[in-house]
């Protein structure tokens, strides 16, 4: 046993180069689990016509779990392909008179028990770490979801790899189904599109961090087959996965305040919702819309051209006429205002948002005492 053991290292030293990149340390157990194998299967066949019809593989419980960590289940195949080739080559020496091809069926039952006892070891510690991951994928997502980022969160992340930027959020309705195979179809279409995900099913809401996008619109688009009917919110992007909070909190209030817009694109921008967000109650939609919408015309004539715009039903000339200027200067105006904010007074949706964002700011002026 201790010859078949050396030949067997020696002949891994030559043929693997893994095995040669291998810590001593490691490179010793190896050597061990190979040497434990091989005193198995003699033990074994030394008793194999006495009532032991199969095999003992427990050889494979002196491996430390940090050496199941370090070799692939290929490497392990290698290392028994290896093994059994050592012994093959001393066949006609090990085996009694005539007993060689006894040897070989005996060698060929026992290394297919050996793959089978590999194959299971690494499936134990897959459904271990995948569990594990999905705790820690669970408690990433709620975190955010909460707001929560502390160095929890980033040693979480950190035990899942997770380095992919930018990031963005997407939240929308739980589809029917166990939440396990939900997710377990999000991962599948984002390792084909090339993006990494983390996702989380919250009773009715199925919240989606994607990382790694182009383009957040076309991710959402990609993904949002695996979400149940109803909207599908796209969060803003953020740099990383420590500030996602914010594109979290973004759309999830747009999921809750989506069905005040009920053509509203599928999937829609978090801040394409900001009217709603704001009417229904997020104080980052209002502090939003008072900065991007009341604070730039404050202060100049467009507050005033854009507040009789609106209040005259968008009719250039009966403002024209209210404000005593030439419809021409009008429409300069509302030009400026659309430089200014990005919204277009004349178009429905946007004159809707400049209509909220101005009365958020005229209450903000005149708060109620």
């Amino acid at each position: 046993m201790g010859t078949l053991g050396t030949a067997a290292m020696s002949r891994m030293d030559e043929r693997l180069p893994w095995f040669r990149a291998l810590s001593a340390e490691d490179r010793s157990w190896v050597g061990l689990v190979a040497q434990a194998g091989i005193a198995a299967f003699v033990e074994w066949f030394q008793h194999a016509g006495e009532g032991r019809p199969t095999p003992s593989i427990e050889f494979f419980g002196t491996a430390p779990r940090e050496l199941k960590r370090s070799i692939s289940l290929q490497q392990t195949v290698d290392i028994v392909r290896v093994v059994v080739e050592v012994v093959e080559a001393q066949v006609d020496d090990l085996a009694a008179p005539g007993g060689g091809d006894q040897l070989e069926q005996a060698m060929l039952r026992y290394t297919r028990d050996v793959a089978f006892a590999a194959a299971q070891v690494y499936a134990r510690e897959a459904e271990v770490r995948g569990a594990w991951d999905a705790r820690l994928e669970a408690l990433i997502v709620d975190a955010l979801v909460r707001g929560e980022v502390d160095d929890g969160l980033h040693s979480w992340a950190a035990a899942l790899g997770w380095t992919s930027s930018p990031v963005v959020v997407l939240a929308g309705r739980t589809p029917p189904g166990k939440p396990e195979s939900i997710i377990d179809g999000l991962r599948e279409r984002g390792r084909r599109t090339g993006m990494d995900l983390l996702a989380g099913v919250q009773g009715d809401r199925l919240i989606v961090i994607v990382g790694g996008a182009e383009n957040a619109a076309s991710a959402a688009r990609q993904m949002a087959p695996r979400f149940g009917t109803g909207p599908i919110v796209i969060g803003p992007e953020v740099p990383d996965l420590h500030t996602a909070a914010r594109s979290a909190r973004a759309a999830l209030a747009g999921l809750r305040a989506a069905g005040g817009w009920p053509d509203a694109p599928r999937p829609v921008n978090a801040d394409e919702l900001l009217a709603e967000r704001a009417i229904d109650g997020d104080e980052d939609a209002r502090a939003q819309l008072i900065e991007n919408v009341y604070l730039p015309l404050a202060g100049t004539p467009l507050l005033d051209t854009l507040a009789t715009y609106l209040e005259q039903g968008t009719s250039l000339e009966a403002t024209a006429r209210l404000l005593f200027v030439h419809p021409n200067t009008v429409r300069y105006r509302l030009k400026k205002i659309t430089e200014l904010t990005g919204y277009q007074p004349t178009e429905g949706r946007s004159a809707f948002t400049l209509q909220v964002g101005l009365i958020l700011g005229r209450l903000t002026e005149s708060p109620v005492t």
